[in-house]
């Protein structure tokens, strides 16, 4: 499986400053890290064996690892550059973290005893969303957790608008110049594959998912936990 829209990270400067951008521009980021690994610990053992896709960059998987001495990991992302990003970010801890090259079809079988998708899903259309999903599930233990969170807000255009000055707002106020917080407007409503909450939590359990369930929103970010 290949997202159909372009790779995002390919610029060395865009890739530089990954983890300033994201807490700029995300809501909370760091706090949807720690409230993830919260929520795989709750079912899984103190060995258990985590899968992280979208992993380039390595913030979440550092939390994981940080708070979970005895978890390991494996980790998928398409962009070589930002894996390497995850292995200066991971430090001393990239030992207990194996990085594959690619998308979820690339990833080891498993199974796993958790998975996580921190700000990915909205680079893949509904199709190969739902493609990634289900073999997201094939690789999990039966209710085993994923945690997944993305850009997903309301598709009427009306709403969309709405929505759209309020993240464009929160970026200026935020730090961002307003010429950038308009590109990246333009982006999240043309360039990305972004689809209502309702749609998003539909997706999941068409995949396999039960018990889906919302734990983080924060403008046009939406999370979930949902149990294989």
């Amino acid at each position: 499986m290949t997202s159909s829209k372009p790779n995002p990270f390919g610029d060395p400067a865009a890739i530089s400053h990954y983890a300033e951008n994201a807490r700029r521009t995300v809501p909370g980021v760091d706090a949807v890290h720690r409230m993830a690994s919260i929520l795989l610990a709750e079912h899984a053992p103190a060995d258990a064996r985590m899968l992280a896709l979208g992993a380039g960059g390595g913030l979440e998987l550092k939390v994981f690892a940080e708070d979970h001495p005895e978890w390991t990991f494996d980790g998928v992302d398409p962009a070589e550059a930002m894996l390497d990003l995850a292995r200066s970010t991971l430090g001393a801890l990239a030992d207990r973290v194996t990085l594959h090259a690619g998308y979820i079809d690339n990833a080891p079988e498993g199974p796993f005893d958790g998975a996580a998708c921190l700000l990915t899903m909205h680079f893949l259309d509904p199709d190969k969303r739902l493609q990634t999903l289900q073999q997201v599930r094939q690789r999990l233990k039966p209710g085993a957790p994923f945690v997944v969170m993305h850009i997903s807000y309301a598709q009427d255009p009306e709403a969309r608008e709405v929505w759209l000055d309020r993240e464009e707002a929160y970026l200026v106020a935020s730090g961002s110049a307003p010429e950038d917080a308009r590109r990246r407007r333009e982006a999240v409503s043309k360039a990305l594959h972004s689809l209502s909450p309702q749609r998003d939590e539909e997706l999941l359990r068409q995949a396999g998912f039960s018990n889906v369930t919302l734990f983080y929103a924060a403008f046009t970010f939406r999370g979930w936990v949902a149990y294989a």
